[in-house]
Parts: C-alpha cells; structure tokens; sequence
C-alpha cells in the first residue's frame, strides 16, 4: 500500500527499486528545505552498491511503501550528492540538533531543550512532500532520552533555512523560493547582484533552474549560464524545454552554443537544433517539439493519462495531435487533433481516432507572429499544430510561447501590470526587503 506519512527514520536504510523491481541502492538521508514553517522535501539521497552517494528528486520517486521504495525510472543520475545552501539532510543535520516548543498540547515542555528524534512527512493533496511534524524529547543528565513527543512543525522553535539557528540571506531566499512560481523567482533574481544572481543559480537544482532561466531577461539569463560552467550550463538546458533552450543559445555567442549543444544529450539537443534552424520571426521560431503526440490507435485513457503529466503545462495538454507513425517530429502524416475537453466526455476505450477534429487547420512554420495571433483569435485555442508542406508535424505552437515573441524585447524587466496601478504601487526588490531587516 502506497504511503502518504512516513517518518525520515523509517526511510533510512529502505531499499531503492526500479519499476521492473531491479534494486537502486538503499534510502540514507532526506534532504529538505525549512523555511518559516514551510517546508519542502527536496529528495533523497541513496547509497549505491558501489558505497556511492547520489541525489533522487521526490519528482522520480513513483510511491513509498511500507518495506521499499520505488522510483519511477531505474536509469539515475550518477553525479554525487553534495548539499547546497538553504538545504538539510534530516538524518545528518536535523536528527539530534536542539530545538523548543511553544504546542499548547504540550504545555509541560514549554522552556525545555528538547531535541529532534525524527521527523514526519507528509505528501500534499499537490502530491509535493513536506514536513508536517517533528517527533522531540529531553535528554537527561544519563544522556537517555525521554518521554518522545511528536509536534507540528509549526509549533517547532529554533529551526530555520540552515537547520538550527541563525540564516544567512542566501539561505533564506533559496528556502523562500520553494513556494514560489518560476516566474516569480526570475523576478526576484532580476533585482539582486550580477553576482548574487549567480550564487543563488548555483544553489538551485537543475529541474528548477531551467525554468527559472527560461522566465529571465536576456541579459540576466546570458551571465547565469555563462558563470554556471558549460558542463553545469548544458545540464540545465536539457532540462528546458527544447524552444526556451534555442532561445536561450540563441542568445549567446556561436562559439558558447555549439559547445554547449555538443555537450548536451542528443536525444535533448536534436530537437534544440531543428527550432535553431527556423528564422525568429516565423512559427517554426517559437514553436516546440514538446507536446501529446499519440497514433491513432491510443485511447481515450492513454491521451487523458499523458495530459495528466505534471510536467506539460496546461497549454500544452490542452490539444492531443493524432499521427502516423513515428511519434517524434518530424512525424508521419498529421491527421488531426482532439481537445481535452472532447477527451473527458468519452469513455475510456474510444480511440481517439474517432473524436478527429478534421476543420482545425494548421499553421505552418513560415508563417508569421501576427498569422499566428490571428490562428489563436478565431479558433479560441491556447495551442496549434504546425506542419510542413508534406503534412508532418513539426512541433506545436503555445500561446505562451507567441506572446512572449510579440510583446517587447525588454517585457521581463518591467512589471506585469500597466498603466497607473503599476507606478503607484512600486515593487520592493528582495535586496532592498532584506537590507533593511
């Protein structure tokens, strides 16, 4: 039975196991972010049978039962585990360290120095992992622990970004960040140092980055993955999607981005390649190759099951295109597309061959930003296929994607509302919040 509240200790020493029940390595830490009673569960770290120590994203790990587990790819990756700033192991930094409470369920242990004996996550109805309660007790004068107590983290005093005691500022921006939107962190790096900007970059793991990068101004973007390395800088554009990652090399000098793409996976830099090879000003400039791309044999389940993938958005998994073999772009012949909103009102089984809508027409990646505009105004979509001359589809094109094309160059460094609200309500940069706290 898959678990939703499992304690950090229980973990440890948990075997790791792929999805064909091929054994990882074993569960020895959990690494998390504590930030004013928010918190973040960012991973675990497992000790392969080689004795070394990685880093699993909770993103890869599939479930959590009672005596194992599992992840959702048995293909890891092998870099070692280092901590970062802001982060936490909860066996080797949190376990024993000292903390107070202020529960009012436990009233006799207000002004007692108690200290951490475990710690409870929870999996969110998100399906993110956070702490939700810390297990504590005294230690008397033998050194043997008493009475255990297990209280919300809320009711915890004494913790903060960098465990017990006091934070530095990169700490407590980093655990901040957790509960933010991409978006919004770009904004907020926007407003620190060039050189700030940097540290905290590093400090964020790849998954993350690559969509903090891709929401960046040019020029904020350009000296992030120029002071990352260009082993570090190709990893976080593998994690982009493929036409923020031609933007983004696009944007720097020739010689960095062929370095860079010869770096990257191929599997992740021939998709980058193809969208490099369209002009900027077409569709075929600002499309990408990500999208639900099935054959007409699928069904009804697998196209509503891909449009669940937390990891398309929303404009995405609004449209599913029906193809002839092969699936990746180029594909074979387009023959049409389904709406999600067609998906949900038929059953499972029905292929979603039958549901075609045949009208839609397609856009082609010659044709211009403002044909497009005009696609996405008569037809009322937030997505279109594109083709080429032979009907295969290329990629597709998101409203998002269209409009960050169309609006000003230098929209990201400006604030988002316009007109008289935005000047009379001026934003207060992080670095100006904390300088003067």
């Amino acid at each position: 039975m898959t678990e939703t509240r499992v304690y950090a200790g229980r973990l440890a020493g948990m075997m790791l196991m792929g999805p064909y029940g091929d054994s990882i390595g074993r569960v020895r830490d959990v690494v998390v972010t504590i930030y004013q009673h928010r918190s973040h569960v960012l991973g675990l770290v497992i000790a392969l049978p080689n004795k070394r120590q990685i880093f699993l994203p909770m993103l890869r790990v599939a479930s959590i039962n009672p005596s194992e587990v599992m992840a959702t790819s048995s293909s890891v990756n092998l870099k070692p585990f280092q901590s970062r700033s802001g982060e936490i192991s909860i066996q080797h930094e949190l376990v024993g360290s000292k903390v107070h409470t202020d529960d009012p369920e436990h009233a006799e242990l207000h002004g007692q120095a108690l200290e951490i004996v475990d710690v409870e996550l929870k999996q969110s109805r998100t399906r993110d992992w956070e702490v939700s309660r810390v297990a504590v007790a005294q230690r008397g004068r033998l050194g043997r622990l008493g009475k255990v107590a297990v209280v919300p983290l809320s009711r915890i005093q004494g913790l903060s970004a960098s465990g017990t005691g006091p934070a530095d500022n990169n700490a407590e921006l980093l655990a901040s960040f957790q509960e933010m939107r991409a978006a919004d962190i770009a904004i907020a790096l926007n407003d620190l140092p060039e050189e700030q900007q940097t540290r905290l970059a590093r400090e964020i793991p790849n998954e993350r980055l690559a969509d903090v990068v891709a929401e960046l101004p040019e020029d904020s973007r350009i000296a992030i993955l120029n002071q990352l390395g260009v082993e570090r800088a190709a990893e976080v554009l593998e994690e982009m999607e493929p036409d923020d990652a031609a933007d983004a090399l696009a944007e720097l000098p020739a010689g960095t981005s062929d370095v860079l793409l010869d770096l990257m996976d191929p599997e992740d830099s021939a998709p980058v390649r193809r969208l490099m090879s369209f002009s900027a000003d077409t569709v075929g400039g600002v499309m990408t190759s990500e999208a639900i791309i099935l054959t007409p044999q699928a069904t009804v389940a697998e196209a509503l099951a891909h449009a669940r993938n937390p990891d398309v958005s929303s404009s995405l998994s609004s449209l599913v295109f029906v193809v002839r073999p092969p699936q990746s772009t180029p594909t074979g012949h387009y023959l049409g597309c389904v709406h999600l909103q067609k998906l949900l009102r038929h059953p499972p089984a029905t292929l979603v061959s039958e549901l075609l809508d045949l009208d839609l027409p397609a856009l082609s990646v010659a044709d211009s930003h403002e044909t497009a505009a005009r696609f996405f105004a008569t037809y009322n979509l937030v997505c279109a296929p594109v083709v080429d001359e032979g009907n295969h589809l290329l990629g597709v094109l998101a409203v998002d994607d269209l409009l960050d094309a169309l609006l000003p160059e230098d929209w990201r460094d400006q604030d988002w509302r316009v007109g008289n609200e935005a000047q009379k309500e001026p934003q207060t940069s992080l670095q100006e919040g904390h300088a003067d706290a």
